[in-house]
């Protein structure tokens, strides 16, 4: 009996389930996964995963005392929610897990290496090596640089919402761990842009994108891996067959691996060693020059940003509610 395109999959690239939902995670078995703040704040309201919440909340108010405000408890709370998902993770997977920095830190570089400093405390002070922790930050030019110190401290980093190769080559050139090119949703905004209904799967605005980066990536021998993220379809990700990792919902894992046929590879790093591409360096004025100049990447990474602020907001009201039903 052949292989599915799941187990095909595997064999040339680190899947990681895109999720918070910890039984998926258990079906598909993926080496990592990675979180972000829609995917916790979703997590957090399904029944089976209401005892982390309660959990967090309680251990928030003994850390506080009694006299705390209840303001003050799902403050802290919120700040050791991802982690306490991140830790119920790291139990079933063997690899790593991507936990984010606030959303709303994202223009912030000294606030955003302080939450990374925090988060990775958080995840050693229950004995986790900080080498199985990736912490996730928006690729603005400021979250870069952020990251960029984080990583000199040997606190690894997952620079998200990238859409453009200017932010991937700075990150680069920073010693960034691992970025994760959003597929999808550079996908939605040329269908909104073009009007165009549907691309075969080569000509996918997200795939040419990421096929771009790791070819660049491949052809200076840069350490950075490339993770393709936010899929449409199947055809998005066999199309980047071969890429370092590729993070996957669980909903298109279950499609691969119910899908027989051969899957070839499509990236290879000896091929982007062929390849006739321009280096590039990145300065402040470069990147936002770049940045400015491909309207896509500047309205995804925007509403990217704003999108995860909203989903922390009622996070933080799911928290509230939720403690006053637990004190009463």
């Amino acid at each position: 009996m052949g292989k599915n395109l799941l187990e095909q999959l595997k064999e040339v690239t680190v899947v990681v389930a895109d999720t918070g939902d910890i039984q998926a995670i258990e079906t598909f078995k993926p080496r990592d996964a990675t979180t972000n703040p829609s995917l916790i704040t979703a997590a957090a309201q399904m029944p089976q995963y209401q005892g982390i919440v309660d959990d967090t909340l309680k251990g928030a108010r003994e850390t506080l005392g009694a006299t705390a405000s209840a303001a003050e408890v799902v403050t802290l709370a919120f700040d050791r929610l991802a982690v306490s998902f991140g830790l119920k993770i790291l139990e079933i997977i063997p690899g790593r897990v991507s936990t984010e920095v606030d959303a709303r830190l994202s223009f912030d570089t000294d606030a955003t290496v302080a939450k990374g400093r925090d988060l990775i405390a958080q995840y050693e002070a229950a004995n986790v090596s900080r080498d199985r922790v990736l912490i996730k930050i928006a690729a603005t030019w400021e979250g870069i640089q952020a990251a960029a110190v984080l990583e000199k401290e040997g606190i690894h980093t997952n620079l998200t919402l990238l859409f453009g190769l200017h932010q991937a080559v700075a990150c680069a050139e920073n010693g960034i761990t691992l970025i994760s090119p959003f597929v999808g949703r550079i996908l939605d905004w040329y269908k909104k842009d073009t009007g165009k209904d549907s691309y075969a799967p080569a000509e996918d605005p997200g795939v040419v994108s990421v096929t771009e980066i790791y070819n660049y990536y491949k052809k200076f021998g840069y350490k950075t891996e490339v993770m393709g993220a936010s899929f449409r379809n199947v055809g998005e990700i066999t199309e980047l067959a071969g890429s370092d990792l590729l993070t996957i919902a669980p909903s298109l894992l279950a499609e691969l691996q119910a899908t027989e046929g051969e899957l070839p590879r499509k990236l290879d790093p000896e091929n982007a060693a062929g390849l006739s591409i321009e280096k590039l360096s990145i300065d402040k004025a470069t990147f936002e020059s770049m940045h400015a100049a491909n309207p896509m990447a500047t309205d995804k990474l925007a509403e990217g940003i704003s999108g995860f602020a909203t989903a922390l907001e009622a996070l933080e009201e799911l928290l509230a509610n939720r403690l006053a039903s637990l004190e009463g």
